[in-house]
């Protein structure tokens, strides 16, 4: 009796903190507890950095830090203590090692981690205070549009690589051509590669802060040509984040479609009715009303052409004067 006691608690626990399909008034509640105190994290970090401020207050600071670790610490271990109702016939510990590998499990420990290592090795309370911000990484499990984000740079991460191959090759390449441009001229400044690699890299990003510029006419032209460079090569990214958003879009659409499709088979669903329905699995997808939209004219459309098809086919027409016959 007490284990399967245990047993339906952790399966509570699993559906509360992890089934995303899974929701509840109080599942709800949960979610909106734990964004607010994340919030509440990142504005105490803010006001702490006001020393006025937080001398005036330091014992509220203190006991909300507290409390703040206390609930993040239990979320962490109930999670991962849970995960295992995920795959009842795989290894727990498997499971349990897979999930604290995951992404969001990574976040949700470096939202803890850097309290707990003060109490082992003095850290900078200053530095502390701001290893806090990781915390609003944690708002990235309540909100679709940024799972969407994180999953489009998981996907394209071959592409952000090659970017970044490709970057760091270009400044070596620029800092080395400035410097055997430039060195001459100015010895002080384009003292070595490694030197001039900080004007290389405000260059190719465009930044330009002014502070390293080249004198001679070469070094200009060759500064000139980076520029250009560098515009386009900043475009990349933007580029690959671009079109790794409409593709994850279009995908979510597909998805959203095909279980309308499946409900509309299996009569779950009425596409004219059942708004809430198809709010919620909207929601779940992470699409806008108007693409949902869309899809929901073209199934309607569909469904009458299929129901005029399945009319006209009631009859056959003679062959002489084309009048309808009944079956």
């Amino acid at each position: 009796m007490r284990l399967t006691a245990w047993y339906t608690l952790r399966k509570f626990v699993y559906d509360n903190l992890h089934n995303e399909e899974y929701e509840t008034l109080f599942s709800r509640c949960i979610n909106y507890v734990l964004i607010v105190l994340i919030i509440g994290n990142v504005i105490a970090v803010l006001l702490e950095s006001v020393n006025d401020i937080y001398k005036a207050y330091q014992v509220y600071f203190d006991a909300f830090e507290n409390l703040s670790i206390l609930i993040f610490s239990i979320e962490y271990i109930l999670r991962l203590w849970s995960v295992v109702e995920k795959d009842p016939f795989d290894a727990e510990w498997r499971q349990r090692l897979k999930w604290m590998t995951s992404g969001a499990a990574i976040i949700d420990l470096l939202a803890i981690l850097p309290a707990y290592l003060n109490f082992f090795v003095h850290i900078d309370l200053r530095f502390l205070r701001t290893l806090r911000l990781l915390r609003l990484l944690k708002l990235t499990r309540y909100f679709v549009s940024l799972q969407i984000l994180l999953r489009v740079i998981e996907r394209e991460k071959g592409s952000f690589q090659a970017v970044l191959f490709i970057l760091i090759i270009m400044i070596v390449m620029a800092a080395a051509g400035v410097y055997v441009v430039e060195s001459r001229a100015q010895p002080e400044v384009f003292s070595s590669i490694p030197a001039s690699m900080w004007w290389a890299v405000v260059t190719l990003t465009t930044v330009g802060y002014g502070d390293v510029t080249p004198i001679t006419p070469l070094g200009r032209f060759l500064g000139a040509i980076i520029t250009i460079l560098g515009v386009g090569l900043a475009a990349l990214p933007a580029g690959i984040l671009a079109n790794g958003l409409a593709s994850e879009l279009e995908l979510r659409k597909q998805q959203l479609e095909l279980k309308f499709r499946e409900m509309l088979q299996d009569r779950e669903i009425d596409l004219i009715v059942d708004e809430e329905k198809i709010d919620d699995l909207r929601k779940q997808v992470g699409l806008t009303t108007e693409q949902t939209q869309d899809i929901i004219l073209q199934l309607i459309r569909e469904q009458k052409e299929a129901d005029l098809e399945k009319e006209k086919n009631k009859y056959c027409f003679c062959p002489h004067c084309g009048h309808k016959l009944p079956e």
